[in-house]
């Protein structure tokens, strides 16, 4: 059977072109390079935000002591090892005491000594006493008998001689004794001073506390202030915590902390601020605070890795945004506003963020405002957008 009329073969290819390039062109406009961009949009909301702040810190001690002696020397023996808790006054090593036994006796010696000198001088004042007192009770005898010319005036004038040279003679006598008495005082003070020397041979725990650190062993020789032993007090550990300054806004003491130790990751431990640091890090832009355990944990150590939750007042009635919804245009903050069909970028201002993505709006957006919260790709005011459940699905 033959067709009522026939179509040249150029036509037909012409036909099938035309359809291939309407095929083509449907594909492009739906799901190739020109097709909508699917998007997943959400609705500005009223509700609270509880902001948090995040950082990571390490387990450090507050109150940590070097020990170590005052002078080179020679260490002698060392009495404990990493780990032993020790108590306040507890001898921990001794220093090579070289000659300081026999400058400690010298000095006694010479101590006794001067003792005895301030005991002699102190004789020699009482027998000049007495001699210038009887010196002085002849003299007026012999001024009232001359009164009476029962003796001559070389007579009256010799006694009082005698009794100017008695009042000398005391007077020498007690700058004899002042004088050993401050010899005495002298070698008092030398002989405190090397039983001092001698005493800081001899390293004392200042405080109760762990021994952390054993740096030198008996023989070694160290200088003046290194450490022959570190030690901490256990009950002062807290964490030093890293926190981004963009975010660390309303850090402050005081605030409630939840620490999760990296040993224990399970475990959540509570605590608050103690200080924040006046002194930033200018070079990792981060503020720097120690927090302080509630309850000491018991097996923490030392540079132990941990993690810091702040909690900051919960803001209330607040307009809020998941975070993903927040694109940057170069330095402006903003997000994708779905309204009348259209899209265009409207920057915002945020306040408090919380640690469960939710972010306050405080000006550009309002209450019902429908925003874009994930696409495809980066989108531009003039992108054509496609609102799906998820990504992949039509809604």
């Amino acid at each position: 059977m033959k067709l009522p009329f026939t179509l040249p073969r150029q036509v037909w290819f012409v036909v099938i072109g035309i359809a291939l390039l309407l095929a083509f062109g449907w594909l492009a406009m739906t799901s190739g390079p020109f097709a909508p961009v699917k998007v997943t949009v959400t609705r500005v909301a009223q509700g609270e935000v509880a902001p948090a702040l995040f950082g990571i810190g390490t387990v450090e001690a507050r109150r940590a002591y070097l020990i170590g002696p005052t002078a080179a020397g020679r260490v002698s023996r060392v009495l404990v090892d990493v780990g032993d808790s020790v108590k306040a006054g507890q001898l921990l090593a001794e220093m090579d005491p070289v000659d300081l036994d026999k400058r400690v006796a010298s000095a006694a010696a010479a101590t006794a000594r001067g003792q005895s000198a301030v005991m002699t001088a102190q004789a020699q004042v009482n027998d000049a006493r007495s001699r210038q007192a009887l010196a002085a009770s002849e003299a007026q005898r012999y001024i009232d008998l001359g009164k009476k010319n029962f003796v001559s005036q070389s007579v009256v004038d010799a006694k009082l001689q005698q009794q100017q040279s008695a009042d000398a003679q005391l007077a020498a006598a007690g700058s004899a004794l002042a004088s050993a008495r401050q010899d005495l005082a002298r070698l008092e003070a030398d002989r405190a001073g090397a039983q001092q020397q001698r005493g800081n041979i001899r390293l004392r725990a200042p405080v109760d506390g762990v021994v952390t650190a054993r740096d030198a062993e008996p023989g070694s020789t160290v200088v003046a202030g290194q450490a022959v032993l570190k030690l901490q007090e256990p009950g002062s550990l807290w964490v030093t915590v890293r926190l981004d300054q963009g975010r660390s806004a309303g850090l402050r003491a005081g605030l409630p902390a939840e620490i999760t130790l990296r040993s224990n990751p399970g475990k959540v431990l509570t605590g608050k601020v103690a200080r924040v640091e006046p002194i930033s890090d200018s070079v990792t832009e981060e503020r720097i605070a120690q927090v302080a355990f509630d309850s000491l944990p018991q097996g923490v150590t030392n540079n132990e890795m941990a993690e810091v939750n702040l909690r900051l007042p919960v803001v209330a009635d607040a307009l809020i945004l998941p975070n993903a919804a927040l694109r940057h245009r170069g330095a402006e903050v903003g997000a994708w506003l779905r309204a009348d069909g259209k899209l265009r970028f409207v920057p915002v201002k945020t306040g408090a963020t919380g640690l469960d993505g939710k972010v306050q709006i405080t000006a550009g957006l309002k209450a019902g405002d429908e925003v874009v919260v994930y696409s495809e790709r980066e989108l531009k005011d003039d992108s054509r957008i496609k609102v799906v459940d998820t990504l992949g699905t039509a809604k």
